[in-house]
């Protein structure tokens, strides 16, 4: 039995899925339920006997001692997370309060309970912890990718958290000898993405008739991974991953914001054409640029190809293609996870 943490969220919720279409290993899948959150996520999996999900944050002790103590879990994937930028920049104690807070409390309820284990548990156990391209901060445009030895830069309070929640995380196996993994992502896409992120929210405003905002001038670079490949690094990692070591994963797609969202335009003017020829290119309106946007992100994903035979199954074009086909035939999701107040509080941001 393996334990998920933000197993609710968007990648969290792939994990779980594939998870359950791979293996017959249960799941306990412990998630807070915050505005990203969703349980319509794992709807095909509501009332499958090897997925429990339990309500809660990784922040409560007692909560996540008494799961361990009863379940004893052989691994901990540590995806639970306040993971938006922008959202950080507005409103950054949330982010403190679960990225940073909430992972030490997580340890410390794992050294806790393998210190009640006997030594084949603590030799087969594991805590891997997923974690983003962020923290490196920015690259210029020419400068080498990220490699699992780049110093930590973060620029923002979210990649700030979850730099500090790494460093944690690898302290925790120096200190303690805790039996910890890490990856670090590059930006995710796919189903069962909230649409505050770039991808989502391009397709849910083009077919809503709005504006398609981009910041600045569009030419910010981000290396794009499709999250089932992010799924399948992750099972990769934790099966064949040595104790205490960085996995860096990346799907190779450096792409400016401006290309991406152009490509989602094309997408959307074959697949749900505009009536008289009319493209959703139309409806893009550049705004204001994030306080202390990152230039450039890119990943070398060398370590884990070499080390542990990984490489994405996705080209872009491939990935980008499914993402837009399953938002338009999922859109009962969509005007689910967009009522309320995400709609508010997305309409102020790009007025």
């Amino acid at each position: 039995m393996i334990l998920v943490t933000g197993g609710a969220g968007f990648i969290g919720a792939n994990f779980v899925l594939d998870w359950l279409a791979f293996h017959d290993e249960p799941v306990i899948n412990l998630d807070a339920l915050t505005y990203a959150g969703n349980l319509d996520n794992l709807g095909s999996i509501w009332g499958d006997p090897r997925h429990l999900f339990v309500k809660g944050s990784i922040a409560d002790c007692d909560l996540v001692e008494d799961l361990l103590r009863s379940h004893r879990p052989r691994a901990i994937i540590n995806f639970a997370a306040e993971s938006h930028v922008d959202r950080s920049i507005h409103g950054p104690e949330e982010f403190i309060q679960t990225n940073i807070v909430g992972t030490f409390r997580l340890l410390e309820a794992v050294r806790g309970f393998l210190a009640l284990q006997d030594a084949a548990h603590q030799e087969s156990f594991r805590f891997l912890h997923v974690s983003t391209d962020e923290v490196y901060g920015s690259l210029a445009p020419a400068e080498a990718a990220f490699s699992e030895h780049r110093k930590y830069e973060p620029n923002s309070p979210y990649s700030a958290s979850k730099a500090a929640s790494d460093h944690l995380v690898r302290a925790y196996h120096h200190t303690y000898g805790l039996p910890v993994l890490t990856t670090n992502c590059s930006n995710n896409y796919g189903p069962y993405h909230f649409p505050e992120k770039l991808i989502p929210l391009v397709i849910h405003n083009a077919l809503a008739g709005k504006q398609i905002p981009i910041y600045g001038d569009g030419m910010q670079v981000r290396d794009w991974l499709f999250v089932k490949d992010h799924c399948s690094a992750i099972r990769r990692v934790l099966e064949s991953g040595k104790v205490g070591e960085t996995y860096n994963v990346g799907g190779r797609n450096e792409l400016t914001n401006q290309s991406v969202v152009n490509t989602l335009c094309e997408i959307l003017d074959e697949l749900r054409p505009l009536p008289h020829g009319a493209s959703y290119k139309a409806q893009i309106s550049f705004v204001r640029d994030r306080p202390g946007h990152d230039r450039r992100y890119a990943i070398d994903a060398a370590k884990i190809e070499r080390e542990l035979d990984w490489r994405p199954n996705e080209t872009f074009d491939t990935g980008i293609r499914k993402t837009v086909e399953w938002y338009l035939a999922n859109q009962a999701w969509v005007e689910n996870v967009t009522s309320g107040s995400y709609r508010q509080w997305i309409d102020c941001q790009y007025q």
